[in-house]
């Protein structure tokens, strides 16, 4: 007789709890809870650029971060490849800029990179890599690895994946709480379950004081006039903003980080700087339609670096702070094996040592 699978509750299906569902779906009988419908509209995966750029994060992140991020850059081809629809991917580098009077800016962060794999380009080469682009620029960096992929077209397409097969048994707008080694959902404590894993980001601060959110702003464009290759970096004094192009002239225009819990609506102010950024790389943003315009908080522990906590049956993913689509292929690798026993990549755990932390379980005791 075969072996039943073991039975695993997957509580949030933002970017992390649809890539383990997915990863799991062979191995294991999956039930998947959310509060949210099926678009993820109030996940930090539905407002992420999602760019995959270790080196360029880099500058302001662990080395252990840029080399998991690397080892992530690897497994997403092979993911997409196993969905039932295809989705916008690409690796074509990131190209990183300042204007003459920002150079400093630039120099910095060439300086803070932990890996070398980058070029010095001039104002010919970046002319080469991107004409369109504003002709003042004169100097450059670029970062030939790199690549991105279209969040909102990945999160769409893993639902519609997920969905096709029967190990796999979906819950929108479900309430669910994890107490202690209990998983209780619209108020009824459900039993049975193998492993409980706990994908709700900021929404399990309740049980993680440590956590705290980063504030996001994102704006998205259709710009027809405009054609860039690769994402662009705008090296700016009080905080470097990016430029993602997808597919057929859309663009998602952010800024990398604003360290606030602040969770209002995107301010006059971030905006304007937003879209006067995009006009001075390119003037033929002056046209563009603003299609969407917000904010967001992502999860992350003090030290920005994410990790997978043990207790007892239940595990927690979480505080991947503004690397969610670099380090999720990653995250869900470890915890996928972890479920299965398999053998844990051991260089994970070598580049961030902290990312595995295993407890004794809390048990709630009753009178």
């Amino acid at each position: 007789m075969a072996e039943a699978l073991p039975r695993i509750a997957i509580v949030g299906a933002g970017l992390l709890g649809r890539l383990l569902a997915f990863q799991l779906r062979a191995d294991a009988q999956i039930t998947l809870f959310d509060q949210d419908s099926g678009a993820a509209e109030q996940s930090a995966a539905y407002l992420a650029a999602a760019m995959l750029a270790p080196l360029a994060e880099s500058a302001e992140s662990s080395h252990g971060i840029m080399a998991l991020g690397e080892e992530s850059l690897k497994l997403w081809p092979k993911i997409l490849q196993q969905l039932h629809e295809p989705v916008f991917f690409q690796q074509q580098g990131s190209l990183l800029v300042a204007f003459e009077q920002d150079r400093a800016c630039l120099t910095q962060l060439q300086r803070n990179l932990k890996g070398d794999n980058y070029q010095r380009v001039d104002k010919a080469q970046i002319h080469a890599l991107e004409p369109e682009i504003n002709s003042r620029f004169q100097q450059g960096l670029f970062l030939p690895d790199e690549g991105q992929l279209d969040n909102r077209e990945l999160l769409r397409v893993l639902a519609t994946s997920l969905r096709k097969y029967a190990s796999i048994d979906w819950h929108c707008h479900a309430k669910a709480e994890i107490q202690a080694q209990r998983l209780v959902v619209n108020g009824k404590v459900l039993q049975g379950f193998d492993w409980i894993v706990d994908c709700r980001g900021l929404g399990a601060k309740a049980q993680q004081s440590d956590l705290r959110g980063v504030r996001g702003e994102v704006l998205r464009l259709y710009a027809p006039q405009v054609t860039l290759q690769r994402p662009l970096r705008l090296m700016h004094p009080r905080y470097p903003l990016y430029i993602a192009p997808k597919a057929n002239h859309h663009f998602v225009v952010g800024a990398t980080q604003l360290e606030s819990e602040d969770a209002r609506q995107p301010t006059v102010r971030s905006t304007l700087e937003l879209l006067s950024a995009c006009f001075s790389v390119h003037s033929g943003f002056a046209e563009a339609e603003i299609q969407y315009n917000q904010s967001g908080l992502r999860p992350a522990y003090v030290d920005n670096e994410p990790q997978m906590r043990v207790s007892g049956k239940v595990i927690s993913l979480n505080g991947l702070y503004r690397h969610g689509y670099l380090l999720s292929p990653v995250m869900v690798d470890l915890c996928r094996n972890y479920l299965l026993g398999n053998r844990l990549n051991p260089l994970y755990l070598q580049q961030i040592p902290t990312i595995l932390q295993e407890s004794a379980p809390e048990i709630l005791e009753f009178a």
